[in-house]
């Protein structure tokens, strides 16, 4: 009777996979190098992105202040990110819409995994910095050529601490008040872009209009350079919506796809309705039309595909955008 064969040989595993203090098990290498590149995409939204595109869409007399408002905010917020803006937004529950305030500068608590992804805190804090930042650059835009740089210093700080930390805890925390009630924000449609609606549409009705003899003629200084920041903001959005399933996954590739389909399509339907009702393109038109795009799809970028029965309300809904959001000025002028 012939023995049984003998066992298969371990094989070690590579020196890259064996866990170790910098390498612990539950780190994940290619969710953590995604998460970082994305961080970086949405960073160059920002520097240089929204400066050149600020820079070259104001007056002349405005656009080094205007460079200059969106690269202090930059810098600003994340000294104040890691001193308190991180752990009021993502940290232990004080309140249901609020963090315990507490910094993210520690060696231990940075190397500690993520409350969600498998990679480690310093990742995640850098990743949700440059979401924060980027929404105090946008409201930047609502106040440009009228606000004086100083109170906008002011100002940063303290609409960061007492404004985005409440909508980021609330809805994005695991342990915050909407999002225990099933709200999803996929990646910054609430948190972002309407928090900075609302508050550069109030900003500019506090601050107040512009002089009359700006407001009669407001060309943009350098087309060029804004089309430049434009597409640096455009192609940005892969690792703004591309970044948010924590993970190097299906659902990262669904949402980057969506996220430029939408960015193309909206691009697209401004230009035709330029064309329609002014008989001529137009190079800012299209610039409006393509945010307008990114914009749009944000919220659900990662949840919406042909293919999914459920996404039919999200192609609705932009449809319904597009249709009424986008032709208004034309019919509103």
């Amino acid at each position: 009777m012939s023995s049984p064969p003998p066992p298969p040989a371990l094989v070690a595993l590579p020196s890259n996979l064996v866990p170790a203090p910098w390498s612990p098990e539950w780190l994940n290498k290619a969710d953590n190098a995604w998460q970082l590149t994305a961080a970086t995409l949405v960073g160059l939204q920002s520097v240089p992105g929204l400066i050149i595109l600020y820079g070259g869409a104001v007056k002349k007399k405005w656009a080094v202040n205007s460079a200059f408002m969106a690269l202090y905010a930059f810098a600003m917020v994340l000294v104040c990110w890691v001193l308190w803006g991180y752990r009021l937004s993502f940290g232990e529950k004080l309140i249901p819409i609020w963090g315990r305030i507490d910094a993210a500068v520690m060696q231990k608590y940075l190397f500690e995994k993520a409350f969600l992804g498998m990679f480690p805190n310093a990742t995640m804090v850098f990743f949700q910095f440059v979401f924060a930042a980027i929404t105090l650059i946008l409201i930047a835009g609502a106040v440009l050529g009228r606000m004086n740089f100083y109170a906008w210093m002011l100002f940063v700080p303290l609409w960061l601490t007492f404004s985005y930390t409440f909508g980021a805890f609330t809805i994005w925390s695991t342990n915050g008040w909407l999002a225990l009630m099933g709200i999803i924000d996929y990646s910054g449609g609430y948190v972002i872009h309407l928090s900075s609606g609302v508050a550069g549409f109030t900003a500019a009705f506090w601050v107040g209009p512009r002089l009359t003899k700006d407001r009669e003629r407001f060309p943009p200084n350098n087309i060029i350079l804004m089309l430049a920041g434009a597409g640096l903001l455009w192609m940005g959005w892969s690792g703004f919506n591309g970044g948010d399933p924590y993970s190097a996954g299906l659902d990262a590739s669904l949402a980057v796809l969506n996220t430029h389909v939408c960015a193309a399509t909206s691009l697209l339907t401004w230009l035709i309705l330029d064309v329609v009702f002014f008989k001529k393109a137009s190079v800012i038109g299209a610039v409006q039309g393509m945010i307008t795009g990114l914009v749009c799809i944000t919220p659900a970028a990662g949840t919406s595909s042909s293919c999914n029965p459920c996404s039919n309300v999200n192609h609705s809904s932009n449809l319904v955008y597009k249709v009424w959001v986008q032709p208004s000025p034309y019919f509103y002028k």
